[in-house]
């Protein structure tokens, strides 16, 4: 028994130990009821991508779940991250119970959820008691209004709160704000992005131990009374006021700031004057100030700065400081600042003495002065106080040239030295040869010449910009070649030149970046010839686009560089097939070989050689064959650009459905198939581009009632395909499209009223088909900008719905069979600047609402049948450049280069930005005899007016002559009458002038020779006279057919002398009124003697046939007779008989 009881107590004694053993090794799986609580908490927050391996089979570890941080030791869970897991933007009210099971939750994070508040009795403070270690509470970028701050007053151990980009007011509920205080242990206070008032210094005043406070972009403004409010907070190390309307800080007693611990200032964004800025005195221990885009000017005095002893880094950017001053000459006040190292004067007004006004900052390291007015030379001299500058801006001026013979280039420790966009001519000074620590140089966009010795010594060099200028680049790179830290070299927009190389080692540097593009070579060049890249094994970045470089694809780039990541070809010549290396490459990721003569198929290795391909372009090739089908299994690939190639065959559905891929262009290709599926599959693409191809069938007899719509699709072209049937009316279920291109098919019927539905739409073309019908009746889109319908069979009146839109801008309906007049309500598309209507049916007056649409610059009315004369407001059109003639293409995102070479230098250094969308607005506008298409900057600078070929009449008004940035104004083929105006001398741009075919009288006049761009001049058949214009400058160019079908001109260019009578050149000039109201005299002269002659001639015959004929003699005097009777006792006889009896009696 006793051995029973001995054996029991062992049995105990070792379970007991080994429980003790077991509690003391970690838990490999958080604990269960907290993976529970997580997931009741995870449908509230619904965006399961995010939350996708939150798994709810049991015993699943949730510590390893994304957002989920947990103690090391007990597996409790410590952080919570649920920043933007919440679908949609729908405000919604949270249950913080739910939180409660997380007893040692330190850190909380739902930023970006549209969390409107909490439910009733179930907000933060239920926490306050559970969650005792809570000190990171982050709830920025929600929809909470005041109503959250007393519940959250209960955290008292919160020591970091984020409230930003929420709707706080501080108005509702002042005393809640008070409430604060209670958080004794807030270090950190985030209200940025509300819109919070002044008062809302007063109400915080009370969280004494706040080290960090945030109000940026609230609605604080004018003179701040609340100083006192914030010097209560004694611990403050860093305040935020940046992008409010403040003017001052200060007590209404007058007392200043006294933040003693205040290290960081941020008041950029506001309305300080100098004169405002006299609150420095209390702020002993500030190391940064930031006063940019504040409204300082003129002259800053820097004595307001002396008492900042401790500052570091002063911000004064985008000001319009004038000069720099101290009110003492003696420049005492520039030694109390001996700790400025960093100061920024970007985009002010400062000239080349601001200098000599910064000699007193000796222990200056970063100084940025670019966007200023500095000119002419640049003095090296002047920059020898700054002994000890590391970095110095200076882009963005108007400087031309060094000055080094009295200086030497002698800022040894200088590092990064930006000369960018200035007006820099010459050679590079020899002396940057002193400047041996210099780690990055931009000479970029400027117009330096020669070659690059200078930079031979430059050993510390890792960046170099020389893009844009005039410099000779060997292409060896000889000079560079023994640099040893050079990573990143761009030398875009340059001449690269052959020249002998005695150099034929391999260099010294190993670059990361490459871009030399656009460096046409003086002399065909093989790429082979580019020796030093044999040598570079850690390439990331290449690009040598548009060199014309021949040869073949230089597989030994990727072979030798594993890392290479984008390489960049196009717009060079290679050619023969698009050959790959034969291992794969891991890390490229963006590839165009666009624009060179490559021919064959498209490699079907392509994808496994390159397995994380992200961009792929291959345009204007001679590709032919099909599209590999691997492409689909590209995981990482976004954008597939094959256009302009000779491809056949169907496009692959599962690369339609990739849901990575966002543009896919396939344009002008020989692909075929059914395009609906192509569009119905579209899964995540934004941009499908299917136009120029073999396309054909009809888009209706598809049962589209299986697709789910996507939302993702913004652009559409499908033009120039073979195309017919009707429209289909489905595409109005496309929510997100933005731009559609259907023109040059064969469709017909009417357009669908589905259309209408289409609220994003902006751009839409149809043109060149086959449809009927009216216009549509619907309110177009509002944001609608660019409606083209141009060459189909569309009737009726122009429609009511393309009115009180304001965001038109082309309307183009050429070639329809529209008829009525152009509506009054025209006046109320007020951003419309490109206005086609040619060849309709369109009659009526040419309304003078047209003149109150001030964004017109082309105006296309002609064959037509417009009737009346000319308005002549049409002359205060001012035909501005508009940039929204031009359809807006974005840029395509590039990845963050700056995690690729941890360096944020790629985007600075290249030029070559992908548009985000391949659709352009292009117009077809007659001038200068033929019909052209107009496009990109040349639209946007296109101006004219053609109101030819209709029945106008009445003059020319000489208003038209102030149309001072006119292109093109053609007015032929129509009834006018009178003289050509001399105004038009005074339209300087004019390159087409056609007034042909008319009935315009009167001489030319010889004031038109000033018109130097004139390219066009007709005014054949008219009834014109006197001498043609004097044969010089542009007029030396127009031959006999510019005055044809007038019989009474002369001059030399029609063979035909002129009298003394006809000549232009002895009849003095008037002046334009002068002439044409003399003219007018003169016509109304001729009508009145006409009328005279014509009546003295009707009364003659009338009273010789009475005399030579007595039977009509007869019935003439009895019909007078009669009138007479019956005008004697008509109402209106009788009254005059009366009158006339009255005044003779």
């Amino acid at each position: 028994m006793v051995m029973e009881l001995k054996w029991v107590w062992f049995h105990s004694i070792a379970v007991m130990s080994v429980l003790l053993v077991l509690e003391g090794i970690p838990s490999n799986a958080c604990l269960e009821h907290e993976r529970i609580a997580l997931l009741q908490l995870k449908p509230f927050f619904n965006h399961y991508d995010e939350l996708a391996d939150w798994d709810e089979v049991k015993g699943t570890d949730c510590c390893q779940w994304k957002g989920i941080e947990c103690n090391t030791t007990n597996r409790r869970l410590v952080a919570l991250t649920l920043n933007s897991t919440r679908y949609g933007d729908q405000g919604w009210y949270l249950n913080a119970s739910l939180f409660l099971p997380f007893v040692e939750l330190k850190r909380l994070y739902l930023q970006g959820n549209a969390i409107a508040g909490c439910i009733q009795n179930q907000g933060f403070e239920k926490l306050s008691s559970a969650l005792g270690s809570l000190e990171v509470l982050e709830l920025s970028e929600n929809q909470l209004n005041d109503s959250i701050i007393l519940s959250l007053s209960e955290l008292t151990s919160l020591r970091y709160l984020s409230l930003a980009f929420n709707r706080l007011e501080g108005v509702s509920r002042p005393n809640d704000f008070q409430q604060l205080s209670r958080l004794v242990n807030l270090e950190t206070l985030y209200l940025s992005w509300n819109s919070l008032t002044n008062d809302i210094l007063f109400h915080i005043s009370g969280i004494s131990s706040l080290k960090n406070l945030s109000l940026r972009s609230n609605l604080l403004e004018g003179k701040l009374f609340h100083a006192q409010g914030l010097n209560n907070l004694t611990n403050l190390k860093y305040l935020d006021l940046n992008s409010n309307k403040i003017e001052s800080i200060s007590n209404q007693d007058g007392t200043q700031l006294r933040l003693t611990k205040l290290e960081q200032l941020d008041l950029s964004g506001n309305l300080f004057r100098d004169n405002t800025c006299s609150f420095f005195e209390g702020l002993p221990s500030l190391k940064s100030l930031d006063m940019s885009s504040n409204d300082l000017h003129g002259s800053l005095d820097i004595k307001k700065l002396s008492n900042l002893t401790s500052l570091k880094k002063l911000n004064l950017n985008f000001n319009q400081i004038e000069s720099l001053q101290s009110s003492k000459d003696d420049g005492t006040n520039l030694q109390k600042l001996t700790q400025l190292e960093e100061l920024n004067l970007n985009g002010n007004l400062l000239n080349n003495s601001v200098f000599a006004s910064l000699n007193g900052f000796s222990n200056l390291k970063s100084l940025d002065i670019s966007h200023n007015q500095l000119t002419g030379s640049l003095d090296m001299k002047d920059l020898d106080a700054f002994s000890s500058l590391r970095e110095l801006y200076m882009s963005n001026n108007q400087l031309k040239d060094f000055v080094t013979h009295r200086g030497g280039c002698d800022l040894k420790k200088l590092q990064v030295w930006d000369l960018s966009w200035n007006a820099f001519e010459g050679m590079l000074p020899h002396c940057l040869v002193n400047l041996t620590s210099l780690r990055e140089l931009d000479v970029s966009n400027n117009q330096f010449s020669g070659n690059l010795t200078p930079l031979a010594n430059l050993t510390s060099l890792e960046y170099l910009s020389l893009s844009k200028n005039h410099f000779q680049i060997p292409v060896s790179f000889t000079p560079l070649v023994d640099l040893p830290n050079l990573k990143f070299l761009y030398g875009n927009e340059n001449k690269m030149v052959m020249e002998p190389s005695l150099h034929t080692s391999a260099p010294k540097f190993q670059l990361k970046v490459i871009s030399v593009s656009k460096c046409i070579p003086s002399q065909k060049l093989s790429f082979e010839h580019l020796t030093f890249l044999h040598y570079q094994y850690d390439l990331k970045f290449v690009d040598l686009s548009g060199n014309n470089f021949s040869g073949t694809v230089p597989i030994w780039l990727f072979e030798n560089n594993t890392n290479l990541e984008h390489l960049i070809l196009r717009g060079n010549a290679f050619s023969g097939p698009l050959s790959l290396p034969s291992t794969p490459n891991l890390n490229v990721s963006s590839m165009d070989f666009s624009d060179n003569k490559l021919q064959g198929h498209i490699p079907f290795n392509i994808c496994s050689t390159f397995p994380h391909l992200s961009r792929l372009f291959l345009s204007k090739n001679a590709m032919e064959g099909h599209i590999p089908s691997c492409l689909s299994g590209l995981k990482n690939l976004s954008v597939l650009d094959l256009s302009n190639n000779q491809l056949s065959g169907r496009v692959p559905e599962e690369l339609i459905m990739k849901n990575t891929l966002m543009i896919l262009r396939l344009s002008n290709n020989n692909l075929s198939g059914n395009v609906v599926h192509a569009i119905l599959n579209a899964n995540g693409l934004k941009n499908l581009y299917l136009d120029g191809n073999d396309f054909s069938g009809e888009m209706t007899t598809t049962d589209v009632s299986t697709f789910e719509f996507l939302t993702s699709l913004v652009d559409i072209d499908l033009s120039n395909n073979k195309l017919y049937g009707k429209l289909p009316g489905w595409i109005g279920n496309l929510s997100s499209l933005e731009r559609l291109a259907l023109s040059n098919n064969s469709f017909e019927g009417s357009i669908p009223m589905e259309f209408c539905n289409l609220a994003s739409l902006e751009f839409l073309e149809l043109s060149q088909n086959n449809l009927s019908g009216s216009l549509p009746s619907c309110s177009v889109p509002l944001n609608i900008q660019h409606v083209h319908l141009h060459d189909n069979r569309l009737s009726g009146p122009l429609s009511l719905g393309f009115c009180n839109n304001a965001s038109l801008v082309t309307l183009d309906l050429r070639g329809n069979n529209l008829t009525g007049s152009i509506p009054k309500s025209i006046s109320t598309l007020s951003s419309l600047s490109v206005l086609l209507l040619k060849a309709n049916h369109l009659q009526g007056g040419i309304p003078v609402q047209l003149c109150k649409l001030y964004s017109l610059s082309i105006i296309d009315l002609s064959q037509n049948m417009f009737s009346g004369t000319i308005p002549s407001c049409l002359g205060n059109l001012t035909l501005p450049m508009q940039q929204n003639k031009i359809l807006e293409q974005g840029i395509l995102s590039e990845e963050d280069e700056s995690t690729i070479f941890g360096l944020s230098k790629l985007a600075r250094g290249t030029d070559d930005n992908y548009p985000s969308s391949y659709m352009e607005e292009w117009i077809e506008f007659t001038t200068k005899s033929g019909s052209y298409s107009y496009g990109g900057n040349i639209l946007r600078n296109m101006a004219g007016i053609d109101l030819s070929c209709n029945k106008l009449s009445g003059q020319i008004p000489f208003q038209l002559g102030s149309l001072s940035e006119i292109h093109s104004l053609n007015l032929s083929h129509n009834k006018l009458i009178g003289v050509i105006p001399s105004s038009f001398s005074k339209l300087k741009q004019l390159e087409s002038l056609d007034l042909s075919y008319n009935n315009l009288t009167g001489k030319i006049p010889n004031q038109l020779v000033e018109l130097n761009f004139l390219e066009v001049f007709s005014v054949a058949h008219n009834n014109l006279s006197g001498s043609t214009p004097e044969p010089k400058a542009q007029f030396q160019t127009f031959d006999e057919s510019s005055y044809e079908g007038n019989q009474f001109l002369c001059g030399p260019m029609l063979h035909k002398t002129c009298s003394k009578t006809d000549s232009s050149s002895t009849v003095p000039n008037t002046s334009n009124d002068e002439e044409e109201d003399g003219l007018l005299m003169l016509n109304e002269y001729v009508f009145r003697v006409s009328f005279l002659v014509s009546y003295a001639v009707m009364l003659l015959a009338t009273l010789f046939v009475l005399y030579i004929n007595p039977y009509w003699r007869r019935v003439w005097f009895s019909f007078i007779e009669k009138c007479i009777t019956t005008f004697r006792y008509s109402t209106v006889g009788n009254v005059l008989v009366y009158y006339i009896f009255r005044i003779c009696d």
